[in-house]
């Protein structure tokens, strides 16, 4: 993966809201129509765009794909979602030993996924 993109209604409070989740503003934008974050490990691109410049036919309802960003604690993760005005769609599920799922709809009505993966752990240990 190199950037996944939410539609949003509201850049600007997308922004803010995304800048507070992240802890990072975004490294790019362009003309109110866009902006985006760099990060994690990999510094892996969330990309927010006006909904204006959706395609036609995009679904403006949460959707079935849903990108999990990799976090050490996902209950932490999923209630500072929620604290922050996330809405809940899935409470943290462990899927398995060294997997545990949670994901929230933004204020925006993309879903957002946070993951405890041990095998992404075992990818990092790689990098050296």
């Amino acid at each position: 993966m190199t950037t996944i993109t939410y539609w949003t209604a509201d850049l600007k409070a997308a922004i803010d809201w995304y800048t507070e989740v992240l802890g990072v503003p975004p490294y790019f934008e362009r003309g109110g129509a866009y902006a985006e974050f760099r990060i994690g490990d990999y510094q892996h691109e969330l990309g927010l765009l006006d909904s204006r410049y959706a395609p036609a036919g995009t679904v403006t309802e949460p959707g079935g794909q849903i990108c999990y960003w990799a976090v050490d604690d996902v209950e932490a993760a999923y209630q500072r979602l929620l604290d922050l005005g996330g809405k809940p769609h899935d409470p943290p599920t462990v899927r398995g030993d060294g997997f545990v799922t949670a994901s929230v709809i933004d204020p925006f009505g993309n879903i957002l996924g946070v993951m405890y993966n041990v095998h992404y752990l075992e990818v990092l240990a790689t990098r050296g």
